[in-house]
C-alpha cells in the first residue's frame, strides 16, 4: 500500500496560444537580469509553432499514461503558467488530500531544476494555507535504471539510420556559478556514460543548448551549433537533459541544429525525449511504494538565479 493518496506532476509550464508567450515569458525570467531583446528573440521562437508550446500536451499525455498505471488521483501544476502549481495545491486541499508524492518532470539535480521546484511547493502550500497536504518530491533520477533504458532505446532507435554518427548528448546549459553548487555536470556525465555504455559506444560528447541571460557571463558551453561547427561529421544527438520534446528541443535542435548541420553538409538525427516511454511510467509508479528522504538530500545546490 502506498503512504500516499495523490500523485502530484509538477512541470515547467508553456503557452498554449499567441498571446499567452509574452507573459509566460515575463513569468520565467520575473527577477532575472535577462535583456529584454532576448525575451523577444525567445518569443519568436514560440511564434514559430503559433505560440503553442508542446509541453503542456506532453504533460497531458504523461497523466494519461500514469493514470493506466496509478490507481491514486493525479494532479498537475506548473512553475509558470496554468493549470499554476499554487492553484493546484488549493485544489487537492480541498479534495482532502493529505500526503502526496510530487513528481517534477526534470531528472538532474541543479537549482533551477530541482532546488527552485522545491521553493515552488513550499511556497503553492504557504498559499494553500492550513490543512495544504504534505508534499514529497521524488530526488533527482538521473540514474535510476530504468531512466537510463528509457534514453537508451530512443537513443539506438535513431542509430539504426545513422550507425556510423558521433553520439552527442545536450542538456540545458546554466550559469557556471550554479554548475560549480550543484551536481548537475556530475549527473549528466554519469548519465551519459551509462548510455553510451549500453549502447556498446566509447566515444561520446556532452554539449549544451538553450543558454540565455547576460552575454557577460559564464554559461557552460560548448553550445550545440558550435560544436557541429567544429564536429563536421554526421551526428546523432541525444537530448538527454530534457524529459519530453518541448520547445527548446525541437526549437534548438530541429530547428537551429537542423539548418547548422544542412548548412554543413552533414547528417543529423535527433533522438526523441523519454516522454511516456514505459520504462519511465513503471519508474514514478514505483516512487509510489517507496520511503522518500526530503529532497534536499538529493541536490545539494544553493546558488539562485534571484541573487544575481
Amino acid at each position: 500500500m502506498s503512504r500516499y493518496d495523490a500523485l502530484l506532476v509538477v512541470s515547467f509550464g508553456g503557452p498554449e496560444k499567441h498571446e499567452d508567450v509574452i507573459p509566460f515569458l515575463e513569468n520565467v525570467l520575473r527577477g532575472r537580469n535577462v535583456p529584454h531583446e532576448r525575451l523577444l528573440e525567445v518569443a519568436e521562437h514560440y511564434y514559430h509553432f503559433d505560440g503553442r508550446s508542446p509541453i503542456n500536451d506532453q504533460n497531458r499525455a504523461l497523466i494519461r499514461a500514469l493514470k493506466e498505471r496509478v490507481a491514486l488521483p493525479i494532479y498537475w501544476g506548473n512553475r509558470n503558467w496554468h493549470p499554476l502549481l499554487a492553484e493546484t495545491v488549493r485544489q487537492m486541499r480541498d479534495d482532502g488530500v493529505r500526503r502526496a508524492l510530487a513528481f517534477v518532470t526534470s531528472a538532474f539535480g541543479s537549482y533551477s531544476g530541482c532546488r527552485q521546484y522545491i521553493e515552488n511547493i513550499a511556497a503553492a502550500r504557504e498559499t494553500a494555507g492550513e490543512g495544504a497536504p504534505i508534499i514529497d518530491k521524488i530526488g533527482p533520477f538521473s540514474a535510476n535504471p530504468k531512466f537510463i533504458d528509457a534514453v537508451t532505446e530512443r537513443t539506438r532507435d535513431v542509430f539504426r539510420e545513422l550507425p556510423d554518427a558521433a553520439l552527442v548528448f545536450t542538456a540545458h546549459s546554466v550559469p557556471v556559478a550554479m554548475a560549480r553548487s550543484s551536481p548537475y555536470v556530475a549527473e549528466l556525465e554519469q548519465a551519459c556514460a551509462s548510455v553510451a555504455g549500453a549502447l556498446g559506444r566509447q566515444d561520446w560528447k556532452l554539449v549544451w543548448q538553450s543558454r540565455s541571460g547576460a552575454p557577460s557571463q559564464a554559461w557552460l558551453e560548448p553550445d550545440i551549433c558550435d560544436y557541429l561547427r567544429q564536429l563536421r561529421r554526421d551526428v546523432v544527438i541525444a537530448p538527454i537533459g530534457f524529459l519530453s520534446d518541448h520547445m527548446e528541443v525541437i526549437y534548438d535542435l530541429d530547428v537551429a541544429a537542423r539548418q547548422v548541420a544542412d548548412e554543413l553538409g552533414i547528417r543529423m538525427a535527433r533522438a526523441r525525449t523519454v516522454e511516456t516511454h514505459p520504462a519511465v511510467i513503471e519508474m514514478i509508479a514505483e516512487a509510489l511504494e517507496q520511503e522518500h528522504a526530503p529532497c534536499e538530500l538529493s541536490c545539494c545546490a544553493t546558488y539562485s538565479m534571484t541573487r544575481r
